[in-house]
């Protein structure tokens, strides 16, 4: 019990008095993470607008495949982006494993399927309501999607929390491709992975409580946004 509290007692120690190393780690990750967020919600949020709105043939199929890339294991995408970048693999001549892009595309290929997937369910429901008023409309097409990504900014923004939310706790696509390099691509899951399992928690835990921390204040803070954006609806 005594080594448990030591334990904590450091790690809040090493958040309180901002340590280099745990600042360095805290910095890759987000910076790795939200670069593939970025990338994946660019990609994500109009492509699922797009298929839920568009009625096409095999578009059903291809929804389908979002969605069962939804449930991608992370350590298969690992092995993938192993293979394509590795020395032997069609893209080896960019020499980019195990450094931080590699990890980007990793993270992206899980994060990028979550967006499109769910941002098409919650656009579809939307339709339902307003595909009439388009129509009537005539309105382009660019300007539709728009709107809707517009008025449902706060339903996607919950979608978008859950890339970053798939993002921040990966690990094993993030070790296979990265390979858990000090001071290059140590992040805050490997770190934690690591640090567990030589039975050093000091570090692991001031990790895992930031991470906690983050995750209970953003979704306070959507939480709190979108609460107030309905009550200030309901007031008009």
């Amino acid at each position: 019990m005594e080594i448990y509290w030591n334990s904590i007692y450091t790690a809040i120690q090493l958040i309180f008095t901002l340590d280099k190393k745990l600042i360095e780690i805290l910095a890759l990750s987000f910076k790795v993470t939200f670069i593939a967020l970025l990338i994946s919600s660019i990609l994500g949020l109009p492509l699922g607008t797009f298929l839920a709105i568009q009625k096409f043939k095999g578009r059903a199929f291809i929804v389908g495949i979002i969605n069962s890339l939804m449930a991608l294991p992370p350590v298969v995408v690992g092995l993938f982006v192993y293979i394509n970048l590795s020395r032997s693999g069609p893209l080896g001549w960019l020499g980019i494993l195990y450094t931080p892009t590699a990890m980007i595309i990793a993270q992206i290929i899980l994060i990028f399927p979550i967006i499109a997937g769910l941002t098409n369910q919650v656009i579809e429901d939307l339709h339902e309501n307003y595909k009439d008023l388009f129509l009537s409309l005539v309105t382009p097409q660019f300007h539709t999607i728009k709107a809707y990504l517009i008025d449902a900014r706060y339903s996607l923004i919950t979608v978008i929390l859950a890339g970053l939310a798939k993002g921040i706790s990966e690990v094993g696509a993030v070790i296979i491709v990265g390979g858990n390099i000090d001071h290059l691509t140590r992040v805050m899951t490997s770190t934690i992975t690591m640090e567990t399992s030589k039975g050093e928690l000091s570090l692991a835990m001031a990790l895992g409580l930031i991470l906690l921390i983050m995750s209970v204040i953003i979704n306070l803070i959507v939480t709190y946004k979108k609460y107030n954006f309905k009550a200030k609806y309901y007031e008009k």
